[in-house]
């Protein structure tokens, strides 16, 4: 009682009681987004002709490291369209 009361009073919006399926929905959905974010680096990696490590760590390149952002940033908007429905 003393929970519920003080949880609506600070401002959450969740019972007490969904908390456990939320943290667990929460866990669930980053296991899945690491696991699309290491699919898609993989992808990546074997895709391109030339070692990416080595063209970002020692030759500098920019504009590699640029694409390999913007695909990072896509597969976000993708995985968090996905758990917002």
């Amino acid at each position: 009682m003393l929970i519920e009361t003080l949880s609506t009073r600070a401002g959450f919006l969740i019972p007490i009681a969904q908390l456990p399926e939320l943290v667990i929905s929460s866990l669930v959905f980053s296991a899945i987004g690491i696991i699309l974010f290491a699919l898609a680096y993989y992808t990546i990696v074997k895709a391109s002709p030339f070692s990416i490590r080595k063209e970002i760590e020692e030759d500098q390149n920019v504009a590699l490291a640029i694409v390999i952002a913007s695909v990072i940033i896509g597969m976000a908007l993708i995985v968090s369209a996905a758990i917002h429905g």
